[in-house]
């Protein structure tokens, strides 16, 4: 993920604590250098002292990028995934049901940490998950860091956050479908039909769209009839297939998508 203020990476961080925490996962944070220990304890804790207990037994942990590599003192890729390894493997053994590592990329520039390095353990860190219990998320400062590394950090990582908790992105799929990540509520609505709205007219010679909302947490009534109605009004496509979780597809239908011409609703199960 990146962030562009302290209170997008605040909101991320303690929802990403609290649900490991609730699954029975030990959980590790690593703080930007730059930011006390007061401070980050502060804001897991908000608004009441909801983590002390975890922290009393053990499941949730602060950490720096030197405990991880220690004994080493400079950085290495190589150092770094030997250390999570054995920080999974310990979590394992500790009766966890996994291990969840926050990882605020500060610490590179606190270590002195040569770019090109960073970069070549992030595109090299299958080994951390494959087979393996344990969840990543490094988070990059955009104050700190240039769009070209940020860029580069983006197309490394099997997933890339949305910056704000209930917020909506859309981005064009492989074969030129539409696909909606995050929660298309009453605040989106006007950015949900606006991206429906390009889409439909980007694909009007080829007269067919895929609209894909598995990426979707939430969808609203006001949302799914704008798609609807859209879709009705698209009088140049000859099919428009929505993809779509089985509570999202039977929304649909209840308001009428079996009536729209050209539409077919498909249910996806996601991994």
């Amino acid at each position: 993920m990146s962030y562009g203020d302290d209170e997008v990476r605040w909101d991320v961080v303690t929802a990403f604590v609290r649900l490991g925490l609730a699954r029975g996962e030990k959980v590790i944070v690593l703080p930007c250098p730059a930011v006390s220990e007061e401070e980050v304890l502060a804001r897991l804790d908000f608004p009441n002292r909801s983590t002390a207990s975890a922290r009393e037994r053990g499941q949730l942990a602060l950490s720096s990028m030197r405990s991880v590599i220690r004994p080493d003192r400079e950085f290495t890729a190589a150092r770094q995934l030997a250390g999570l390894r054995a920080e999974t493997d310990r979590a394992r053994a500790e009766g966890y049901a996994g291990l969840r590592a926050f990882i605020d990329m500060g610490w590179v520039a606190a270590l002195g940490a040569d770019p090109a390095v960073v970069i070549q353990r992030e595109t090299g860190a299958q080994s951390l998950f494959a087979g393996r219990p344990y969840t990543e998320i490094c988070a990059y400062d955009r104050r700190r860091f240039d769009r070209a590394l940020l860029a580069a950090m983006e197309k490394a990582h099997p997933h890339a956050l949305l910056e704000r908790l209930g917020s909506l992105r859309a981005v064009r799929g492989a074969d030129d479908a539409v696909c909606f990540i995050g929660e298309a509520d009453t605040a989106n609505r006007a950015a949900f039909t606006r991206s429906l709205e390009l889409a439909l007219a980007r694909t009007a010679p080829a007269r067919r769209l895929a609209v894909d909302l598995t990426g979707l947490h939430f969808l609203s009534v006001g949302c799914a009839t704008r798609l609807l109605a859209l879709v009705h009004g698209a009088a140049g496509h000859e099919r428009v297939e929505v993809r779509c979780g089985q509570g999202h597809g039977r929304l649909l239908r209840r308001l009428g998508a079996g009536g729209v011409p050209g539409l077919t609703v498909k249910e996806v199960i996601r991994p």
